[in-house]
């Protein structure tokens, strides 16, 4: 293998916005805070209707993924929003994203889905995967969250489409480095 130990650069450590844990501090995770300072000090949410990297484990094929979500948005005690970062293109993101959407609470497929580079966003409707509305001004605050909740529909998965989604998460979010093997933890032996 390589002799490098990531392909994420690293510039130390964080305090997270909503937690106050601390936490890697990278470009992407950069771009995750910035996200979530945006649903508080710009869409008015508290940062406990926010939960930061909620986490939907799959083994398939021999292959055990962690998919991590990066922002969960509830609204009186509902779950509202899925929210997805990644850089590059938000299109190819929509597909894990939907899934993630569909199953992370077993109870109810949660209704909207939003997925974004940091840049730009598109907010989708989960149960038809329908792109209602693009660009980060697409992101609801608050009040206009209330209101979708009232018309969301909060029905659970058709039977049997519960494992297809979580098939789908596991194939998305697979991590294979640059060099072609699993990608390896910061200052690990394999590089």
């Amino acid at each position: 293998m390589a002799d490098i130990p990531s392909h994420h650069f690293i510039y130390g450590s964080t305090t997270d916005y909503l937690t106050g844990e601390t936490i890697v501090d990278t470009d992407d995770e950069r771009y995750r805070q910035k996200l979530a300072r945006f649903f508080v000090e710009q869409k008015g949410y508290q940062k406990t209707d926010l939960e930061p990297r909620l986490k939907i484990e799959t083994l398939f094929s021999q292959s055990f993924v962690v998919s991590t979500i990066d922002l969960v948005v509830s609204v009186e005690h509902k779950k509202v929003f899925v929210v997805r970062y990644g850089p590059g293109s938000i299109v190819t993101r929509e597909r894990p994203a939907l899934a993630a959407a569909r199953v992370i609470t077993p109870e109810y497929v949660v209704p909207y889905t939003i997925i974004t580079n940091g840049e730009d966003a598109e907010l989708l409707e989960t149960h038809s995967g329908k792109v209602q509305a693009s660009g980060l001004e697409c992101i609801p605050d608050r009040n206009h969250a209330l209101r979708l909740l009232r018309d969301a529909v909060f029905g659970p998965l058709p039977k049997g489409q519960r494992e297809m989604e979580l098939r789908i998460l596991n194939a998305f979010d697979k991590e294979v480095c640059c060099v072609g093997g699993p990608c390896a933890l910061p200052s690990a032996p394999e590089g």
